[in-house]
Protein backbone atom coordinates (compact mmCIF):
# COMPACT_ATOMS: atom_id res chain seq x y z
CA UNK A 1 0.00 0.00 0.00
CA UNK A 2 1.37 3.44 -0.87
CA UNK A 3 1.97 6.07 1.82
CA UNK A 4 -0.90 8.43 2.63
CA UNK A 5 -1.11 11.84 1.06
CA UNK A 6 -3.03 14.88 2.26
CA UNK A 7 -5.11 14.91 -0.91
CA UNK A 8 -5.78 11.16 -0.66
CA UNK A 9 -3.81 10.59 -3.85
CA UNK A 10 -0.06 10.57 -4.45
CA UNK A 11 1.05 12.43 -7.61
CA UNK A 12 1.97 10.10 -10.46
CA UNK A 13 5.68 10.86 -10.31
CA UNK A 14 5.89 10.24 -6.59
CA UNK A 15 3.91 7.01 -7.00
CA UNK A 16 6.46 5.86 -9.58
CA UNK A 17 9.27 6.70 -7.17
CA UNK A 18 7.68 4.61 -4.43
CA UNK A 19 7.22 1.72 -6.85
CA UNK A 20 10.87 1.84 -7.87
CA UNK A 21 12.05 2.21 -4.27
CA UNK A 22 9.54 0.28 -2.13
CA UNK A 23 11.92 0.15 0.82
CA UNK A 24 11.48 3.88 1.33
CA UNK A 25 8.19 3.04 3.00
CA UNK A 26 10.18 1.55 5.90
CA UNK A 27 12.05 4.82 6.45
CA UNK A 28 10.80 7.51 8.84
CA UNK A 29 8.41 9.98 7.21
CA UNK A 30 9.15 13.44 8.50
CA UNK A 31 6.67 16.26 8.93
CA UNK A 32 7.60 19.68 7.60
CA UNK A 33 8.51 20.79 11.12
CA UNK A 34 10.65 17.69 11.75
CA UNK A 35 12.53 18.14 8.47
CA UNK A 36 13.16 21.80 9.28
CA UNK A 37 14.40 20.96 12.78
CA UNK A 38 16.85 18.38 11.43
CA UNK A 39 18.05 20.76 8.72
CA UNK A 40 18.67 23.52 11.26
CA UNK A 41 20.55 21.21 13.64
CA UNK A 42 22.85 20.00 10.86
CA UNK A 43 23.38 23.54 9.57
CA UNK A 44 24.16 25.08 12.95
CA UNK A 45 26.47 22.22 13.91
CA UNK A 46 28.66 23.07 10.93
CA UNK A 47 28.28 26.88 10.86
CA UNK A 48 28.13 27.90 14.54
CA UNK A 49 29.77 25.02 16.45
CA UNK A 50 30.36 27.21 19.53
CA UNK A 51 26.61 27.36 20.22
CA UNK A 52 25.90 23.72 19.33
CA UNK A 53 24.00 21.67 20.62
CA UNK A 54 21.11 24.14 20.36
CA UNK A 55 18.64 25.30 22.97
CA UNK A 56 14.94 25.26 22.13
CA UNK A 57 14.94 29.04 21.67
CA UNK A 58 17.89 28.92 19.27
CA UNK A 59 16.28 26.09 17.35
CA UNK A 60 12.97 27.95 16.98
CA UNK A 61 14.84 31.00 15.72
CA UNK A 62 16.71 28.86 13.19
CA UNK A 63 13.51 27.19 11.99
CA UNK A 64 11.77 30.54 11.47
CA UNK A 65 14.74 32.25 9.86
CA UNK A 66 13.76 34.58 6.99
CA UNK A 67 16.84 33.88 4.88
CA UNK A 68 18.09 30.61 3.37
CA UNK A 69 14.71 28.95 3.99
CA UNK A 70 12.03 27.70 1.61
CA UNK A 71 9.29 27.89 2.58
CA UNK A 72 9.54 30.46 5.38
CA UNK A 73 7.84 29.03 8.46
CA UNK A 74 6.51 30.44 11.69
CA UNK A 75 6.75 27.52 14.12
CA UNK A 76 5.86 27.96 17.79
CA UNK A 77 7.94 26.66 20.68
CA UNK A 78 5.35 23.91 21.21
CA UNK A 79 5.51 22.81 17.55
CA UNK A 80 9.30 22.62 17.59
CA UNK A 81 9.26 20.75 20.91
CA UNK A 82 6.73 18.27 19.47
CA UNK A 83 8.99 17.74 16.44
CA UNK A 84 11.97 17.20 18.75
CA UNK A 85 10.10 14.63 20.83
CA UNK A 86 9.10 12.73 17.68
CA UNK A 87 12.65 12.79 16.32
CA UNK A 88 14.06 11.66 19.67
CA UNK A 89 11.72 8.65 19.66
CA UNK A 90 13.30 7.63 16.32
CA UNK A 91 16.88 8.27 17.52
CA UNK A 92 17.36 11.08 15.00
CA UNK A 93 17.84 13.70 17.73
CA UNK A 94 19.54 13.40 21.10
CA UNK A 95 18.93 15.57 24.16
CA UNK A 96 21.75 16.75 26.38
CA UNK A 97 21.56 18.42 29.77
CA UNK A 98 24.05 21.09 30.62
CA UNK A 99 23.75 24.49 32.20
CA UNK A 100 20.26 25.77 32.85
CA UNK A 101 18.48 24.55 29.74
CA UNK A 102 18.21 21.40 27.66
CA UNK A 103 20.12 21.29 24.38
CA UNK A 104 19.53 19.25 21.26
CA UNK A 105 21.80 17.64 18.66
CA UNK A 106 21.04 15.62 15.54
CA UNK A 107 22.00 11.98 15.08
CA UNK A 108 21.35 11.70 11.34
CA UNK A 109 24.65 10.04 10.39
CA UNK A 110 24.07 7.13 12.75
CA UNK A 111 20.29 6.91 12.38
CA UNK A 112 20.45 6.65 8.58
CA UNK A 113 24.02 5.30 8.22
CA UNK A 114 25.16 8.23 6.06
CA UNK A 115 28.46 10.05 5.54
CA UNK A 116 28.65 13.70 6.54
CA UNK A 117 28.65 14.83 2.88
CA UNK A 118 25.27 13.20 2.27
CA UNK A 119 23.88 14.66 5.48
CA UNK A 120 24.92 18.15 4.33
CA UNK A 121 23.01 17.67 1.06
CA UNK A 122 19.93 16.38 2.87
CA UNK A 123 20.06 19.34 5.24
CA UNK A 124 20.16 21.76 2.30
CA UNK A 125 17.10 20.01 0.83
CA UNK A 126 15.33 20.10 4.21
CA UNK A 127 15.96 23.84 4.48
CA UNK A 128 15.37 25.01 0.88
CA UNK A 129 13.32 22.37 -0.92
CA UNK A 130 14.10 20.88 -4.37
CA UNK A 131 17.32 22.19 -5.96
CA UNK A 132 19.70 21.49 -8.80
CA UNK A 133 23.10 19.94 -8.11
CA UNK A 134 24.69 23.33 -8.75
CA UNK A 135 22.38 25.05 -6.27
CA UNK A 136 23.04 22.34 -3.70
CA UNK A 137 26.78 22.78 -4.06
CA UNK A 138 26.40 26.50 -3.29
CA UNK A 139 23.78 26.16 -0.53
CA UNK A 140 25.59 23.33 1.25
CA UNK A 141 29.00 25.01 1.03
CA UNK A 142 29.07 26.15 4.67
CA UNK A 143 28.20 22.64 5.83
CA UNK A 144 30.55 20.83 3.45
CA UNK A 145 32.68 22.19 0.61
CA UNK A 146 32.23 19.98 -2.45
CA UNK A 147 35.03 20.05 -5.03
CA UNK A 148 32.69 20.31 -8.01
CA UNK A 149 29.15 19.61 -9.22
CA UNK A 150 30.06 16.09 -10.33
CA UNK A 151 30.96 15.27 -6.71
CA UNK A 152 27.57 16.54 -5.57
CA UNK A 153 25.88 14.42 -8.24
CA UNK A 154 27.82 11.34 -7.14
CA UNK A 155 26.55 11.67 -3.56
CA UNK A 156 23.02 12.39 -4.79
CA UNK A 157 23.08 9.24 -6.90
CA UNK A 158 24.24 7.24 -3.90
CA UNK A 159 21.35 8.62 -1.86
CA UNK A 160 18.93 7.77 -4.67
CA UNK A 161 20.22 4.20 -5.08
CA UNK A 162 20.49 3.08 -1.46
CA UNK A 163 19.43 -0.54 -1.00
CA UNK A 164 17.82 0.33 2.32
CA UNK A 165 15.64 2.98 0.69
CA UNK A 166 16.13 5.99 -1.55
CA UNK A 167 16.42 9.29 0.32
CA UNK A 168 16.37 11.58 -2.73
CA UNK A 169 14.94 11.47 -6.24
CA UNK A 170 15.71 13.36 -9.44
CA UNK A 171 12.73 15.31 -10.78
CA UNK A 172 11.89 15.64 -14.49
CA UNK A 173 13.46 18.63 -16.20
CA UNK A 174 11.15 21.65 -15.89
CA UNK A 175 10.17 23.47 -19.11
CA UNK A 176 12.70 26.13 -20.03
CA UNK A 177 15.44 24.81 -17.74
CA UNK A 178 18.70 23.03 -18.53
CA UNK A 179 19.22 21.24 -15.21
CA UNK A 180 17.08 18.82 -13.26
CA UNK A 181 16.21 19.33 -9.62
CA UNK A 182 16.52 16.88 -6.74
CA UNK A 183 14.02 16.40 -3.92
CA UNK A 184 14.39 14.65 -0.58
CA UNK A 185 11.99 11.76 0.05
CA UNK A 186 11.89 11.67 3.85
CA UNK A 187 9.02 14.18 3.92
CA UNK A 188 6.82 12.18 1.55
CA UNK A 189 4.71 14.01 -1.06
CA UNK A 190 5.16 17.54 0.33
CA UNK A 191 8.38 18.32 -1.61
CA UNK A 192 6.69 17.04 -4.76
CA UNK A 193 3.99 19.66 -4.38
CA UNK A 194 6.70 22.31 -4.06
CA UNK A 195 8.40 20.98 -7.15
CA UNK A 196 5.14 21.08 -9.09
CA UNK A 197 4.60 24.65 -7.95
CA UNK A 198 8.11 25.49 -9.12
CA UNK A 199 7.44 23.90 -12.50
CA UNK A 200 4.18 25.85 -12.69
CA UNK A 201 6.06 29.08 -11.96
CA UNK A 202 8.51 28.34 -14.75
CA UNK A 203 5.64 27.61 -17.14
CA UNK A 204 3.92 30.85 -16.16
CA UNK A 205 7.14 32.78 -16.69
CA UNK A 206 7.55 31.20 -20.11
CA UNK A 207 3.98 32.20 -20.99
CA UNK A 208 4.76 35.80 -20.06
CA UNK A 209 7.95 35.75 -22.12
CA UNK A 210 6.05 34.21 -25.04
CA UNK A 211 3.39 36.92 -24.84
CA UNK A 212 6.04 39.65 -24.68
CA UNK A 213 7.86 38.12 -27.65
CA UNK A 214 4.63 38.02 -29.66
CA UNK A 215 3.88 41.65 -28.86
CA UNK A 216 7.43 42.64 -29.79
CA UNK A 217 7.14 40.78 -33.10
CA UNK A 218 3.94 42.67 -33.87
CA UNK A 219 5.62 46.01 -33.08
CA UNK A 220 8.58 45.13 -35.31
CA UNK A 221 6.22 44.18 -38.14
CA UNK A 222 4.35 47.48 -37.76
CA UNK A 223 7.61 49.47 -37.78
CA UNK A 224 8.78 47.65 -40.88
CA UNK A 225 5.50 48.51 -42.61
CA UNK A 226 5.92 52.17 -41.64
CA UNK A 227 9.51 52.22 -42.92
CA UNK A 228 8.40 50.60 -46.19
CA UNK A 229 5.66 53.23 -46.59
CA UNK A 230 8.13 56.06 -45.90
CA UNK A 231 10.56 54.64 -48.42
CA UNK A 232 7.79 54.54 -51.04
CA UNK A 233 6.87 58.16 -50.28
CA UNK A 234 10.51 59.24 -50.58
CA UNK A 235 10.83 57.33 -53.88
CA UNK A 236 7.69 58.95 -55.26
CA UNK A 237 8.88 62.40 -54.18
CA UNK A 238 12.27 61.78 -55.77
CA UNK A 239 10.66 60.68 -59.04
CA UNK A 240 8.38 63.72 -59.10
CA UNK A 241 11.41 66.01 -58.80
CA UNK A 242 13.46 64.05 -61.28
CA UNK A 243 15.96 62.94 -58.72
CA UNK A 244 17.59 59.59 -59.55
Amino acid sequence: MCPPCGSGRIPDLLFDIYQKHPTIMTLPVLSQAEARVLGVLVEKQRTVPDTYPLTLNALVAGCNQKTSREPILSLSDAEVQEALDSLKSRSMVVETSGGRVMRYAHNVERALSLPSQSVALLAALFLRGPQTAGELRINADRMHRFADISTVEAFLNELAERESGALVAELPRAPGTRETRWMQLLSGPAPMEAAEASIGSVAAARAVVSADTSALAQEVAALRAEVAALREEVAQLSRSRGVG
